[in-house]
């Protein structure tokens, strides 16, 4: 699953990167070109902030800690059975 969302992500970047490329031999007026400018831009500040995020929720889920070195129950007082 989590190989799809990683493909339409990267299949999203690679539409819009196309479209701001090609935004400016469209033929829209200036005033909407900067407005769509704006907003491309800013999707793609979201899209890389979404990003960023995941990875790090990712490296962070990847680096476990295992109970190697738990303590005893008998060091604390407790009797174990």
């Amino acid at each position: 699953m989590q190989y799809n969302k990683a493909m339409r992500r990267a299949y999203i970047v690679l539409i819009f990167g196309a479209w701001v490329a090609v935004l400016p031999y469209l033929g829209f007026p200036y005033s909407w070109k900067n407005i769509l400018s704006t907003i491309s831009g800013l999707f793609f500040v979201y899209l890389g902030y979404v990003l960023l995020h995941e990875s790090k929720v990712r490296e962070n889920k990847e680096h476990k800690t295992f109970d190697n070195f738990k303590e005893n129950r008998s060091f604390n007082g407790e009797e174990t059975q």
